[in-house]
């Protein structure tokens, strides 16, 4: 073998044990996706190609492995997971190339038992072998029989969409959640839309957002150095462009890492007071700050939002809850895997607590924008509805059809935004959410 096939072979061999290591950080270590990623250093020193394929190879295994494991079961005629689980995930990896992913069929098979090999995993060589080979024959007809979208949904989650929302809307949902999302962008200059949209090959959104399909590095893409743009799903910029005219005013934003609201709020003229617990994603935040030039307009706190208050009352304070982020599963996919019904309990007892001492730092007038990018009615819809029996000081400040001109299919009866995943498929959809505008009464 030359040299040149020697070092394509190592890149591609250390592509996938990369991604064997992080399924493990995840699923066995619980870590979530982004923090894996991050934390790997192999990853980071690999070719830009190279760490796409592993991104790549890692989420598309997450989203599709209710599906994946269905071929493994079926190719090892054992209800049983493989074992022990280095070998399931080794498996998974293999089975998602083969599937889902424009790898040859023997080259998937070839890698993953020279990786089996390479970890310890000799004596199952013929195994991984024979199973992959055996998924590469037959896969396409197994698909037939599955019903992917629901098989790639924990059942809890499902229960709970089908109870809030109809059985319909809910393989809706969890069909939307097959696609990868596109990247959007926000931009400073609303007036430099149309610039930034050729320049990004992008399509603008009825939110003002910027859409681009295709990938990259965004570090790499033009604009990222002169910070006339940041990153933010379509979705995710709504609430704080609800508040009205804030320019002059300060404006309380909780839980704020990692900035885009914060960023939107300073490019309208605010004062923003911008709180997180976590002085790592703070640290990020003010890099982003200072990279788009809005340093200046933000006061940055690490407090916990739950027990805080500020000096002086505020006219505007903005919640985007900690949940389960379901509504962000599309860009999210370890989310099904690292959630449980009981994380959404224990979460749900923190956005009360956040709701009741968001509440206490308003002047009477002041408005109260709560979020979530969570499916779950429990999280959202409800989670308001108690805060409102709870204090009868504050009133819905409802939002009409009119409000948001093409999206009017986002408000619900009550003058909620109920935002789902499937909204704006033909643009390529949105991440789910939920968002209430609350006002205290004078």
């Amino acid at each position: 073998m030359n040299e040149a096939a020697s070092s394509v072979s190592t890149d591609i061999l250390v592509a996938r044990h990369i991604a064997l290591e992080i399924m493990v950080a995840i699923l066995d270590r619980r870590q979530p996706l982004d923090q894996a990623l991050e934390d790997h250093a192999g990853l980071r020193a690999m070719a830009v190609r190279d760490r796409a394929f592993t991104r790549m190879l890692v989420a598309t295994t997450l989203r599709r492995m209710g599906q994946i494991d269905d071929f493994i079961r079926r190719a090892t005629e054992k209800e049983a997971p493989p074992t022990p689980p280095l070998l399931h995930h080794l498996l998974r990896i293999g089975a998602a190339q083969i599937a889902f992913m424009e790898v040859p069929d023997y080259a998937a098979a070839d890698t993953s038992v020279r990786i089996a090999d390479d970890c310890g995993l000799s004596r199952q060589k013929g195994l991984v072998n024979a199973v992959l080979r055996r998924i590469a024959r037959e896969h396409q007809d197994w698909a037939q029989m599955q019903d992917a979208a629901r098989m790639n949904m924990p059942d809890w989650l499902i229960k709970v969409w089908i109870d809030d929302y109809g059985l319909r809307t809910a393989g809706e949902i969890a069909l939307a959640h097959m696609a990868e999302a596109p990247l959007d962008f926000s931009v400073k200059d609303p007036d430099m839309h149309e610039h930034w949209a050729q320049k990004l090959q992008a399509a603008i959104l009825p939110t003002g957002t910027l859409r681009r399909v295709s990938g990259g590095a965004i570090q790499e893409l033009p604009g990222f150095d002169d910070g006339v743009w940041w990153v933010q799903d379509a979705a995710a910029s709504i609430p704080a462009q609800i508040f009205g005219e804030v320019s002059g005013k300060t404006v309380i934003d909780l839980c704020a890492a990692p900035g885009g609201k914060t960023a939107q709020l300073a490019v309208a003229g605010a004062h923003v007071v911008s709180l997180d617990r976590s002085a790592n994603r703070l640290k990020r935040l003010a890099e982003n700050l200072r990279r788009l030039n809005l340093a200046q307009n933000v006061h940055v706190e690490a407090a916990d939002a739950a027990v805080w208050q500020p000096k002086e009352k505020a006219e505007y304070v903005l919640l985007d809850a900690p949940c389960t982020a379901t509504g962000t599963i599309r860009r999210h996919p370890d989310v099904p895997h690292l959630k449980s019904a009981d994380d959404m309990a224990r979460l749900m007892v923190t956005q009360e607590r956040l709701l009741a001492n968001a509440a206490r730092m308003l002047v009477p007038g002041g408005i109260l924008v709560y979020c979530t990018c969570s499916l779950q009615k429990d999280e959202g819809e409800r989670q308001v509805e108690k805060f409102l029996e709870q204090n009868k000081a504050f009133q819905r400040l409802p939002l009409s059809p009119a409000d948001m001109g093409d999206m009017a299919a986002i408000i619900n009866e009550q003058g909620d935004i109920r935002i789902l995943p499937f909204h704006l498929a033909a643009q390529g959809g949105m991440d789910g959410f939920f968002i209430s505008r609350l006002q205290r009464r004078i």
